[in-house]
């Protein structure tokens, strides 16, 4: 696949039930893989009484489907206690949260036989999915997670894996994989885990 950009829309969720009222869904068209969808969070992935995991899903015409779950922050999944699955395969997650810069701060993802690097880019909106041969940047057009519009641009050799792992991760909370936003977001992951 040669260079590609894309959009999902933010979509107004009908409420069927109370747990539904916070669930957020961005879908749109993403080059010839077709219609594709990310649910934040994702209901389907997190048992039905634990209220501590939250999850995000990624589904589509032709993207292999895979979704997070980790502890709850601001409505999305944590990478604390993260799992990962892309195409029914768990991943191997690794970052160092004691590194100072962004590249060392980075999430190291071990998935279908491939590596990743997730990182941080310029601020909190911005982020790059790498692996050898193949990147996918994705921005927010806000850094809240009501964001109204999530943008990709893909080169290289990406495939649909690839596209499905990077729109997934815009759907967790990923604040802490620069050493400013750790700091930031400390003392509500406290409190948060203090169960205040």
């Amino acid at each position: 696949m040669s260079a590609l950009s894309f959009e999902l829309r933010r979509s107004t969720n009908t409420v069927t039930s109370r747990e539904q009222r916070h669930v957020a869904f961005w879908g749109g068209t993403v080059g010839q893989l077709g219609a594709v969808e990310l649910v934040v969070p994702a209901l389907e992935v997190v048992p039905v009484r634990d209220r501590d995991t939250s999850g995000a899903a990624v589904t589509g015409e032709s993207v292999p489907p895979s979704s997070f779950t980790g502890l709850t922050y601001g409505g999305r999944p944590r990478l604390a206690r993260g799992r990962l699955q892309v195409a029914g395969q768990e991943a191997a997650l690794s970052r160092s949260s004691w590194r100072t810069s962004r590249e060392g701060r980075a999430l190291r993802i071990r998935v279908v036989g491939r590596e990743y690097r997730y990182q941080e880019r310029g601020n909190r909106r911005h982020h790059v999915l790498e692996r050898a041969g193949a990147r996918v940047e994705m921005t927010r057009s806000s850094a809240s997670v009501a964001s109204e519009a999530l943008r990709g641009t893909a080169g290289g050799a990406v495939d649909s894996v690839d596209l499905s792992l990077a729109i997934l991760l815009e759907g967790v909370y990923t604040r802490n994989l620069s050493l400013r936003g750790a700091f930031i977001s400390a003392p509500g992951r406290l409190l948060d885990r203090l169960g205040g």
